[in-house]
């Protein structure tokens, strides 16, 4: 059973450092399609010239965008002081393994609601707030890729991304439960061996 358990520890522990690199992943190219299709005009706010309604939410977006790929980074940091306290391939659990797996359950829940309201607020400003009449006219005139409201990929695909991180984190915690169980039940084996 302690051999299971320890597959399960190591896979759980690389999983979540490959959801982090993910989220990083995500972050990085979660502005891609705003940024061939709005930037142009949403910067011409800033020179009071013409832009279409709802061009602005790529200028918006930076701040999220930038905390995301910070948070991100700690998100990897995170799973990478699983390793550094060996909680991957450690047979016995110390403090320090107990605490780097509950803080990286407790930072990847947090990151993933945190982020999953914002994307999802922006996602309901990009279908409901943008003039999309006045953006196909000035996408066509100045030649320049036409995003249609259903055009919400990046936005979507970020519900799969912090799925998988909490789906994950979710695995990492069970493991952790099966751990004490088993150390609980191994300590109980050595006290009955000890008695007889």
């Amino acid at each position: 059973m302690y051999k299971k358990q320890m597959t399960l520890q190591r896979i759980t522990s690389y999983l979540l450092l490959a959801a982090a690199a993910l989220v990083f992943v995500y972050s990085i190219g979660m502005l891609t399609d705003l940024y061939r299709s709005f930037n142009f005009f949403a910067s011409w706010k800033e020179t009071h010239r013409y832009y279409f309604e709802g061009a602005k939410i790529y200028i918006d977006m930076h701040p999220f965008n930038r905390e995301l790929t910070v948070a991100s980074i700690i998100l990897i940091l995170s799973a990478v002081s699983l390793f550094v306290f060996r909680s991957h391939d450690r047979r016995k659990y110390y403090v320090a393994n107990y605490i780097t797996i509950v803080s990286n359950a407790i930072i990847n829940i947090g990151v993933s609601v945190w982020a999953l309201v914002n994307v999802f607020t922006y996602k309901y400003k990009f279908v409901n707030e943008t003039d999309f009449e006045g953006f196909k006219k000035a996408a066509e005139r100045y030649k320049f890729p036409y995003l249609s409201p259903e055009d919400t990929f990046w936005f979507d695909i970020a519900a799969v991304v912090f799925a998988i991180l909490l789906v994950i984190t979710a695995l990492s915690l069970f493991n952790l439960c099966f751990k004490i169980y088993l150390m609980k039940a191994e300590r109980k084996l050595l006290e009955e061996g000890k008695e007889a």
